[in-house]
């Protein structure tokens, strides 16, 4: 690429740039970007990229596949209601120490290795995330009661990239498990974010999940209802679904489910006319 080439992908993305400057994004960060080393490597520089542009970025992020595997590992077999993980004091124990400990700190360090500032938290810090148990059949899941973002506030006026797990803290000092996309829209809510951007590990909502072709680039909360009424929402996608809707309710402007998968994600569908995935509107 020419030299006159980068430079007019550089002016293009200036309406965009002054857009999103002085701006909230909140990232929700997990499944195959974060297992695949060299997304992982792409993720970390567009949210860098984004700090340094000035925009404001949250990286929330979740571990499932670490849990599993420590637990598995540790001879935990998970057990399940309803579908639900139970989670025992042993699972939760196993919970803290891979979220906020080895997942939380590996991806601060991938920040500060690309140059940016970046400091880890997790919900139990300065009570950012509250909680109350969810069902007594399931143990230690929470349910979301109220989000403190002071914390979160200081850092991001401090040019740092809060980096959070999602545990939560009870009001008898319980430490509860907390669903990454439920705690990220809360947040996001919470910061009044101009945008959430969901990463998956499928191109956004399809019409038929076989064809690539069927994404549908924009949704409106009244017709969400309508889309999974008609089974084209289904599975697992109806939570993270209710979650975009939830995060709209709580006053975050626009919210999009998109693939993590495709390189530099990010940074398409917030700096180019391309975008990338399926947009939750009011």
């Amino acid at each position: 690429m020419k030299a006159t080439e980068r430079a007019e992908i550089l002016v293009q993305a200036l309406p965009y740039i002054r857009k999103y400057a002085g701006k909230i994004v909140v990232v929700k960060y997990g499944g195959n970007a974060m297992t695949s080393e060299s997304l992982k490597q792409q993720v970390m520089e567009d949210i860098v990229l984004l700090r340094l542009i000035g925009v404001n970025v949250v990286l929330v992020h979740g571990g499932g596949p670490e849990i599993n595997a420590l637990m598995d590992k540790l001879g935990k077999k998970p057990e399940f209601v309803d579908g639900l993980r139970v989670t025992d004091q042993e699972t939760i124990d196993i919970v803290q120490m891979v979220l906020a400990g080895k997942i939380n700190k590996s991806l601060v360090g991938l920040l500060e290795t690309k140059g940016g500032r970046a400091v880890g938290l997790s919900g139990l810090d300065d009570k950012l995330i509250q909680a109350k148990c969810k069902d007594p059949r399931l143990g230690l899941v929470g349910e979301i009661t109220k989000i403190n973002p002071e914390c979160v506030l200081d850092l991001l006026a401090k040019s740092y990239i809060p980096v959070i797990s999602t545990i939560a803290g009870g009001e008898n000092g319980e430490t509860f498990n907390i669903n990454g996309d439920t705690a990220a829209a809360y947040i996001a809510g919470a910061l009044h974010a101009e945008r959430l951007i969901m990463m998956t590990d499928i191109a956004g909502i399809l019409r038929d999940p076989k064809d690539p072709s069927t994404l549908i680039p924009e949704i409106t909360v009244p017709e969400t209802q309508a889309l999974k009424d008609s089974g084209v929402i289904t599975g697992g996608m109806i939570p993270k679904a209710d979650c975009c809707i939830k995060a709209i309710t709580e006053g975050v402007n626009k919210v999009i489910i998109m693939d993590g998968r495709v390189p530099h994600s990010i940074l398409i569908e917030l700096l180019t006319d391309e975008g990338a995935g399926t947009m939750f509107l009011a």
